[in-house]
């Protein structure tokens, strides 16, 4: 039984069934609130869900029982007192390495940390006090802390992308952070700038758990690999109908193997050609072959934003689901060589989170 997490503008709806099969909605928590994202820690078996209320603003929630059941709200999701800047949005949640760790990643360019669970937080001081930080630039969706990659095995280094301020990494656990952007390219930047720009719209970004000093990334105008844990990256777009996208992601048992969704472009941010497709990688990069089997093949201009494609599994086996801003979730129980129809009439769909 897969269940999916599918966090949406109307609340969360909790989705459970089998691959190629039918999906139903097993539980609506947070009726009529945006969802940012949601997650199950499948260590404890905790769902926890990032919530924006018009009223009391951004907040994390968890749950040990059924999801529409009774909410519990984390401690410690603040800024630090005394400044101008107000917490936005906390965009996601994500397992780090070390027992009962977990990262959250927000705007304004905030990480908070938890060593219980998600029961409380504690933001990071290292990146929150980075002396570059007032340089930082937010994106059009704001300066989020989007993509929190950890290093299997290692609960010590940490890769995270933000939002327009690039891929920061750290060795010590958060304690110090530096910059991994060398080969990035911005389009929207002039040349003459490019050297000394930190005005890097970073998508998204995955690992390779097989081999994890291998990065993918989705670029505002790009899609690059890192082959030495983020420190430099080579452009892997050639071959997609377009280098503009969101989302991505990568079997974890083939580091030679991710996928995207393209978007026509950065002012037209629907599925290009009006044809829903995955792009699949085999050779990281060196080439790309749509996968669109089941999938809306002619005037479809469907939006998939960054956290709404996921998977769990791996190899032949290997579950891609993804949805989009029309409310329509697609799966692939085959590592995407046919998709199939998991749900649709949903709410504006912001994020979707897979497990088994």
């Amino acid at each position: 039984m897969t269940e999916l997490l599918v966090s949406t503008r109307k609340g969360l709806f909790v989705l459970d069934g089998e691959p190629g099969d039918s999906f139903e909605v097993a539980a609506r928590a947070f009726a009529g609130e945006p969802v940012e994202f949601a997650m199950r820690d499948t260590r404890s078996g905790r769902l926890l869900a990032s919530v924006t209320s018009a009223f009391h603003g951004p907040k994390i929630w968890f749950t040990d029982g059924h999801p529409s059941g009774e909410w519990q709200q984390a401690e410690g999701v603040s800024l630090p007192p005394g400044g101008e800047a107000a917490l936005q949005r906390v965009w996601l949640i994500k397992a780090g390495e070390a027992t009962g760790a977990l990262y959250a990643g927000g705007d304004p360019g905030v990480l908070f940390e938890s060593t219980d669970g998600g029961t409380s937080w504690q933001i990071n001081r290292g990146l929150w006090d980075h002396p570059s930080r007032e340089s930082w630039t937010p994106g059009g969706g704001g300066l989020c802390v989007h993509s929190i990659v950890p290093w299997p095995g290692d609960p010590d280094r940490l890769a995270v992308g933000i939002s327009a301020a690039g891929v920061w990494l750290t060795d010590d656990r958060g304690a110090t952070w530096r910059r991994g952007n060398k080969g990035l390219v911005a389009g929207y930047v002039p040349d003459e700038s490019q050297e000394e720009t930190t005005d890097l719209c970073i998508h998204h970004v995955e690992r390779a758990a097989a081999r994890p000093e291998r990065l993918y990334m989705q670029f505002h105008g790009g899609v690059y690999r890192s082959d030495d844990a983020g420190q430099s990256w080579q452009d892997v777009a050639p071959g997609l109908p377009s280098d503009f996208g969101f989302p991505l992601a990568v079997d974890p048992a083939d580091a030679d193997c991710a996928y995207v969704i393209p978007m026509t472009a950065d002012t037209d941010r629907v599925t290009a050609g009006g044809r829903v497709c995955v792009y699949e990688t085999r050779d990281a990069g060196s080439s790309w072959t749509p996968r669109g089997d089941g999938l809306p093949s002619e005037h479809a201009y469907l939006t998939v934003l960054r956290l709404a494609f996921d998977s769990c599994s791996e190899g032949s086996e290997l579950e891609l689901y993804f949805a989009a801003t029309s409310g329509d979730v697609f799966g692939s129980g085959d590592a995407g060589a046919s998709w199939f129809a998991v749900a649709d009439h949903l709410p504006p769909a912001v994020a979707v989170s897979a497990s088994e």
